[in-house]
């Protein structure tokens, strides 16, 4: 028997997941094991939770779940209480798998700016009496004692970290990027981080510069330096060359001055 990925709780939930994925009002797919699937989903991206799957590298996963800063032994911890869940099905681990989803979420509103569209989404995948889904609404009120649980520990955490929120670092160019777009650096000051991010854009575009580029640094210098220090026109970009370019012409000249000098005498 092949091993399990991770344990036996996501092995099912992730193959669950891809077969009844077209199925949206299907039992199985919103199912409890399947909809943790669907809640990592929002909180980090597909990608994130079936490539190292599909890889079968663990390694790659745990490292996509704590990209947002969530400690490692709480992976560890959230993993265990799933599948204990799994083997049986019991209030407690119910509840403290939800509540640690959402404290995942937490870490990512924190960190990136998250959409309410996406926020919406999220929670309205949470078993609570206002899920939309009734499979899972009906769910919640089978297993939680107080079936606002959920719900109550959801809106007093974005409530929190809406207040948390961590404002963008600004991420400058140098001065001689923006002169180019005679932008100064008083405006530089006084712009928001999302500004400056429009801006440094601009800069890119204006020197035909891929902004997702490794080495995007390195082609703007290159590309002030050398609007800076623009090449002559009778030069090759290579010194050696250059040097016999211009003997050549210079031998030329003479030839032509010994010629002329031969026809005159």
């Amino acid at each position: 028997m092949d091993k399990a990925f991770i344990n036996e709780a996501y092995d099912y939930a992730i193959k669950m997941y891809l077969k009844e994925k077209k199925n949206k009002e299907g039992i199985k797919y919103n199912s409890f094991a399947v909809v943790v699937i669907r809640l990592l989903n929002i909180i980090y991206d597909e990608l994130d939770i079936l490539t190292p799957y599909q890889l079968n590298d663990e390694a790659i996963f745990y490292s996509n779940l704590t990209k947002y800063g969530y400690p490692i032994e709480k992976i560890e911890e959230f993993n265990n209480a799933f599948l204990s869940f799994y083997k049986n099905e019991n209030r407690d681990d119910f509840i403290k798998i939800q509540k640690m989803l959402i404290d995942m979420f937490a870490k990512k509103r924190v960190t990136l700016n998250v959409s309410e569209e996406e926020s919406a989404n999220f929670k309205n995948l949470l078993y609570t009496p206002n899920a939309k889904n009734p499979l899972i609404a009906s769910y919640n009120f089978l297993m939680a004692k107080n079936p606002n649980e959920i719900l109550d520990y959801c809106n007093h955490s974005f409530e929190n970290n809406s207040k948390m929120k961590i404002e963008k670092a600004k991420q400058t160019l140098s001065y001689d990027a923006y002169e180019t777009l005679k932008i100064s650096l008083s405006d530089i000051e006084n712009m928001t981080a999302e500004e400056l991010e429009n801006v440094n854009k601009q800069v890119y575009n204006h020197f035909s510069i891929n902004e997702n580029a490794i080495n995007r640094d390195y082609l703007l210098d290159k590309a002030i330096n050398d609007l800076k220090h623009p090449t002559p026109v009778y030069s090759t970009g290579n010194g050696y060359v250059d040097i016999l370019f211009i003997l050549a012409i210079i031998a030329t000249l003479i030839m032509v001055i010994f010629i002329i000098t031969l026809i005159i005498a």
